[in-house]
């Protein structure tokens, strides 16, 4: 091993970054980015050239640097630290620049703290910690963090695999808006260490931790994922990665678009649990969302019953996008089931205003933008420019199983079925455990406006097992059956469409082409015994 590869692997690390970063940004961001630069440039840079240290990384609350000694690093520390306690003296408790340091050497090592004390050690020593790290308040919204992976293949060359691995996925998750992700810099400090997920939970102030670890055998590499929940250690989802190392960066992409796509349905499915089990008390407009969300896809299809608390939610918060988006999909769906409030006119315009408020309010949200996107297109929007929207979401987040569900309904709204396929293929590759009964609903339509009826009836009569108060799967199949000369059995599922809504045959379609609307209507009105 060469002098350079082995000076490397002994280097101490110093990882820095602002305790309360958050925070102080949102309190005054121009303010503190202000403050950080003035502190690098008086104190930080002048020291780390001063003690032979190296930034190897920098980020938007701190830095990693490298030194080639230990005493080195701990020095340059002190030193900082020192200084910032003078600089702070005549500065406001809440607007302080308070940094956190930690020092690794690549291996398990005991902890120690260093300052000054009154008794005891003298200043600069160090001694064992005793005293727990501060614990942080955890934001708004959903919180994750990201530990660095292990790794398991007993060459320490592979680290870069693996440290590599953890930044694509912090990167991929980072491109959900609703998602508070910590950075690198501050995860990468348990890095070799024993994880107590609650304690971590608790320092970094989240609420969700992922975990996992990479093994290489000859040209394969099996990545391992696992998502828990740090307050109580609950496991949520796990899953493993394999591949061939003949392009690791294109592995990496794929593991990490994948592991993003996966946590974000089973975070929400999570925060919707969590919402349901507050007191109905504590309703704010967030919260009524979660609750009005898990309404919509669940089995039961409680959409009336979504709205009441959509209502609140946008009383609450006018300009709350998520909500206002979700709201106007309800009322589609409620023409969508016969369930209208009103006039199927009126309510279709309500659903079209309630949608362009969202993309107003909400313009950056690709939830948002999907939502809206099926809404509007179904209410008769031009199909190009609601992809366009679609496509916007998907360049915030690519790893959008809901936007790619958004683009396979418009795709065959159009009648492009097999784009539809397609797309709705990608969906559920990133969703896989999300509920079937749209998916099948969508491959079922897909065949029957194609007259491969045959095809699209074991579709349709499954996604009506799951979702069994899901209207459309119902008409879909009874004009299938109407379409195979099997009117007994189309009378039948129209009889039980009958059951839960008055409207069997809808006045209005999303299919834009003439020959695809024939075969809808043709079908179904002979099932429902109506004239052609």
């Amino acid at each position: 091993m060469s002098e350079e590869r082995v000076e490397r692997r002994l280097a101490a690390i110093l990882a820095v970054d602002v305790a309360g970063y958050s925070r102080l940004m949102g309190e005054d961001e121009e303010g503190t980015l202000a403050a950080m630069r003035a502190v690098r440039r008086e104190i930080g840079d002048p020291k780390i050239r001063e003690h032979r240290g190296r930034i190897v990384k920098t980020t938007g609350d701190g830095l990693l640097v490298e030194f080639a000694s230990v005493v080195d690093a701990v020095r340059c520390a002190v030193e900082v630290q020192r200084e910032m306690v003078a600089r702070n003296a005549n500065v406001p408790v809440e607007r302080r620049l308070e940094f956190r340091m930690g020092i690794n050497i690549g291996r398990p090592v005991r902890v120690y703290s260093v300052g000054s004390r009154s008794s005891g050690p003298q200043e600069g020593e160090m001694q064992p910690a005793l005293t727990a790290p501060t614990s942080l308040s955890r934001p708004e919204k959903p919180s994750i963090a990201v530990l660095p992976f292990q790794n398991m293949s007993g060459d320490p060359e592979q680290e870069y695999f693996a440290d590599g691995m953890v930044e694509e996925i912090i990167t991929a998750l980072s491109r959900i808006p609703w998602l508070f992700v910590i950075a690198r810099n501050s995860t990468f400090t348990y890095k070799g260490q024993v994880i107590d997920v609650k304690r971590v939970g608790r320092e970094l102030g989240v609420r969700y931790i992922l975990e996992g670890s990479v093994r290489r055998g000859g040209g394969r590499i099996r990545i391992t994922a696992q998502l828990i929940e740090a307050e109580t250690g609950a496991h949520l989802w796990a899953d493993r990665f394999d591949g061939s190392l003949e392009d690791v960066f294109d592995l990496q992409d794929q593991v990490a678009t994948s592991v993003a796509g996966v946590i974000e349905p089973t975070l929400q499915v999570a925060e919707f649990s969590r919402a349901a089990s507050r007191p109905t008390t504590d309703l704010t407009a967030h919260d009524l969302y979660l609750r009005a969300n898990a309404l919509v896809f669940s089995r039961a299809r409680q959409i009336p019953e979504a709205m009441g608390l959509l209502a609140q939610a946008t009383t609450r918060d006018p300009n709350y996008g998520p909500a206002l988006a979700l709201y106007g999909l309800c009322y589609f769906l409620c023409c969508l089931d016969g369930k209208t409030l009103g006039d199927w006119g009126p309510d279709t315009r309500k659903s079209v205003d309630l949608a362009r408020r969202a993309l107003r309010a909400a313009e950056n949200d690709p939830t948002t933008l999907a939502n809206a996107a099926i809404t509007l297109a179904y209410c008769g929007e031009d199909i190009e420019a609601m992809h366009g929207l679609v496509d916007r979401a998907l360049g915030i987040n690519p790893s959008s199983a809901r936007a790619w569900h958004a683009k396979a309904l418009l795709s065959l709204w159009a009648g492009e079925t097999e784009l539809a396929s397609k797309y709705e293929d990608a969906s559920v590759r990133l969703s896989p455990r999300v509920r079937t009964g749209w998916v099948l609903h969508l491959y079922g339509a897909a065949h029957l406006i194609e007259t491969r009826f045959h095809e699209a009836v074991p579709h349709l009569r499954l996604a009506i097992e799951e979702e069994p108060a899901f209207t459309e799967p119902h008409r879909l199949l009874a004009a299938c059956y109407a379409h195979l000369g099997r009117i007994d059995e189309a009378r039948e599922v129209v009889e039980r469409l009958r059951s839960f809504t008055p409207m069997v045959v809808p006045p209005e379609i999303p299919y834009r082409r003439e020959a695809h609307r024939e075969v809808y209507f043709t079908g179904l009105r002979l099932a429902a015994g109506e004239a052609a």
